[in-house]
């Protein structure tokens, strides 16, 4: 589904990511893993559209798609999530998902004014498909509540049920699992799970939570210093020497195999 050809991406003297390769399988849960500053939020905001990468190629499912702006990639079904939520907090749980379906009539004031039907059957459209996503995430009491006043864990659920209501091809998820408990932690491993597996959405997750990654992901692809260090199942990672030592530093392998 996405192809990262060589991408480098340079901050003055600093490269956050260093000649990266890799590749996110369609109607797979990728996860993306590696210790902090090895450049993997920062490859993700050059995936998604938020960063121009410094030279390299982006592939979405065959087509070039570097440097595009996000709302370009958004309508071509790639969207991501944010390690910290980015809810409108002044309105409701509802409204925050019923504003994300592109092209509703009612948007334009032309057709508010001379057809008011047809925006009208529109807004019950959307409304519906909303309904719908906070029954899939079991939200259905927090409907009107103001989004600012979720919980964190709430707060993920929500930015997981927007991307639900443009059905997107690809998700790219931001450590869903940071600041969560550990009751909405399984609440949202379940969603991801059933949107992989019964509608055919491809994830690739950032993530620190390792218990989360092993449960959802295959493949793991590990990053360190802004490249691809390793890459296979979360069996194949966790007894990766160099994958231990990026983590833990030198001779960290050894003592972990010794105490294991």
């Amino acid at each position: 589904m996405i192809e990262v050809r060589d991408i480098v991406k340079r901050f003055g003297g600093l490269v956050a990511v260093d000649h990266c390769s890799l590749t996110i399988e369609q109607g797979k849960v990728t996860g993306l893993i590696g210790p902090n500053g090895a450049g993997k939020t920062t490859l993700f905001n050059i995936i998604a559209g938020f960063l121009p990468p410094t030279s390299g190629q982006i592939l979405l499912d065959g087509e070039d798609v570097t440097g595009l702006p996000t709302f370009k990639l958004f309508h071509k079904g790639l969207v991501r999530t944010f390690q910290i939520p980015h809810e409108l907090p002044l309105m409701t749980v509802l409204e925050n998902l019923m504003l994300v379906p592109e092209g509703q009539s009612g948007e334009n004031l032309l057709n508010a004014w001379l057809r008011p039907g047809k925006a009208r059957s529109d807004e019950r459209r959307v409304r519906e498909r909303a309904e719908e996503v906070l029954e899939m995430l079991e939200m259905t009491h927090v409907r009107h509540h103001l989004a600012g006043n979720l919980s964190g864990g709430q707060k993920k659920l929500l930015e997981i049920g927007r991307t639900m209501m443009t059905e997107p091809r690809v998700v790219l998820l931001d450590e869903p699992g940071a600041g969560v408990n550990r009751t909405l932690m399984g609440k949202l491993s379940e969603v991801i799970r059933k949107l992989n597996q019964e509608k055919g959405y491809t994830f690739c997750i950032i993530e620190h939570d390792m218990d989360l990654i092993a449960e959802l992901c295959d493949p793991v692809i590990c990053m360190a210093q802004g490249k691809v260090l390793a890459q296979g199942t979360m069996a194949d990672i966790r007894g990766n020497e160099a994958v231990l030592e990026a983590y833990f530093g030198g001779g960290a392998a050894r003592v972990v195999e010794s105490s294991a």
